[in-house]
């Protein structure tokens, strides 16, 4: 497997933030607060448009959490510390850079944090 490069990364890294653009915009709707009319909408539908909301609302919060992941892998871009564990210092493997270039940490501190 040839070895990411940092210019990889920036490019794979920001395709990453336009899709999670596009997957907020396309769920901006069920995000939005429930508003049934009680006459006309039965019980279960009101609950069922509840959880699609909070489902919706959970979704945005993963999809804000990955934003900082990837915010943050492109600072150390940047700054030029991208491809070495935050917490060892030594180099992450270029497979997992490769699967997941916001990675921050090597298998093995990875591991001990679970």
């Amino acid at each position: 497997m040839p070895a990411m490069t940092v210019a990889d990364a920036r490019l794979a890294l920001n395709e990453r933030l336009a899709e999670l653009d596009r997957l907020d915009r396309l769920s901006a709707e069920g995000r939005e607060p429930v508003t049934l009319q009680q006459d006309s909408v039965g019980r279960l539908s009101r609950m069922d448009a509840m959880q699609q909301q909070a489902m919706a609302q959970a979704e945005g919060r993963r999809r804000q959490a990955e934003r900082a992941r990837i915010a943050a892998a492109i600072a150390r871009l940047e700054e030029g510390e991208w491809g070495f564990c935050m917490t060892c210092g030594e180099t992450i493997a270029q497979g997992r850079l490769a699967n997941d270039p916001a990675v921050a940490n090597c298998i093995g501190c990875a591991s001990a944090n679970q």
